[in-house]
């Protein structure tokens, strides 16, 4: 019965984290939509904080109420989610898709303009998300296959690639094994260890705020890399700290114990935090943001479904993979997730264009450019110099 439940709830999870953040880079305005999506993530920042004290405070219960009431309590949120949605605005692009028209425009007026249906920036948007419906329906994908064809193919990648790394960041290896990281370290005492587990949550969220602040100015490719970067040498120093003053014990019950010095064992603590706080005002919220954005209308939920799919397949994978790693290799696991981190950085420089402030039908012309992105720029300054000359032409007549 527990399977069969958790089974289901994986499906409505899944579902949503697909859906949410397309639901808001369609409804959001270009200059806040990384914000807006940002928000999805500092949901789930919040909803692991209160996880993780709840079972904080229910592994003191010596009874079988320990497990259930954390698996009870889950049932608030998705009552007060399944309420909320009856009030929810369809999407505009997704009522214009489906020939409602009128609709849309009426949504897009209570978004943009208070309800004033004759706003020109809700007449403009209502017109580009038109033109760009009528393009897509003249190359509609009817199947998954159609994602690997040209020019949609080099997006579904990106898409694919992104979350895959997020996941590479190593941020569930820490959010799940965190109790046994610190153990390790030397952080005594299982209460010690989940209390420190906890903190990492609270760090976790109130290191997401930042991203939400600022995302769309400082842009998606440098706070990715620029994440990468912190992620990258936290991980190492956190290697080398371990590497150089273990001294590797294996108890009767398969246990390890590294017995680290003071010194290096409570580097090794800070470090998880500030690798925690790079993960969270980049990789966190931008692994989200960007695949909801990239896409033309009559794909997005296809594309998003796969995008989705590959950051809780290597979820999977890394949360079945890490212990085993952990006891093993030890600090050769952060090792890994450094060299990881900093190939990301080139990554990312070469073949991720820039999509802050952008709406969502530019990005046609953002991505049948070159691959190369960081070759890409002046064609794209171009288009931008152009379309604000059509733009300084409308407003001077």
């Amino acid at each position: 019965m527990l399977i069969c439940g958790r089974f289901i709830a994986g499906l409505g999870v899944g579902c949503l984290s697909m859906t949410v953040p397309v639901f808001q880079s369609e409804i959001a305005p270009a200059h806040i939509r990384g914000r807006l999506v940002s928000l999805q993530q500092w949901a789930i920042t919040w909803g692991l904080l209160v996880a993780y004290w709840i079972d904080y405070g229910c592994h003191f219960i010596k009874s079988d109420a320990s497990w259930r009431i954390p698996i009870g309590i889950q049932i608030v949120p998705a009552l007060i989610l399944f309420v909320s949605m009856i009030f929810m605005p369809y999407s505009p692009r997704w009522l214009v898709d489906n020939d409602r028209v009128d609709e849309a425009h009426k949504v897009l007026a209570n978004l943009r303009a208070g309800g004033d249906k004759n706003n020109d920036e809700v007449v403009e948007e209502l017109e580009e998300i038109k033109e760009a419906v009528r393009i897509d329906r003249e190359t509609a994908v009817r199947s998954y296959m159609e994602l690997l064809r040209f020019p949609i193919r080099r997006r579904v990648i990106l898409g694919v690639v992104i979350q895959i790394l997020q996941q590479l960041t190593g941020i569930n290896v820490v959010m799940y094994y965190a109790s046994t990281i610190f153990r390790q370290s030397g952080l005594s005492g299982n209460n010690a260890s989940l209390l420190a587990q906890g903190i990492n949550g609270v760090v976790n969220m109130l290191a997401t705020i930042p991203a939400i602040l600022w995302i769309d100015r400082w842009g998606r490719r440098k706070t990715l890399m620029f994440g990468s970067l912190g992620c990258g040498v936290t991980y190492f120093i956190q290697a080398v700290a371990t590497g150089a003053t273990q001294n590797k014990t294996v108890d009767e019950n398969g246990d390890v114990d590294l017995n680290m010095p003071d010194g290096p064992s409570y580097l090794v603590i800070v470090m998880m935090y500030l690798f925690v706080i790079s993960f969270a005002m980049s990789w966190g919220p931008i692994g989200w943001i960007y695949p909801s954005e990239i896409f033309p209308m009559r794909i997005r939920s296809k594309a998003n479904s796969i995008t989705t799919a590959s950051n809780w397949l290597f979820n999977f994978i890394i949360g079945l993979v890490a212990p085993i790693l952990i006891k093993k290799i030890t600090w050769g696991l952060d090792l890994i997730f450094a060299i990881i981190m900093f190939a990301a950085i080139g990554i990312i420089y070469v073949f991720f264009p820039e999509t802050k402030n952008r709406n969502l039908e530019d990005m046609e012309v953002i991505f049948t450019g070159s691959v190369w992105a960081y070759k890409d720029k002046k064609r794209i300054a171009e288009y931008d110099n152009t379309r604000q000359h059509h733009i300084d032409e409308k407003v001077s007549v």
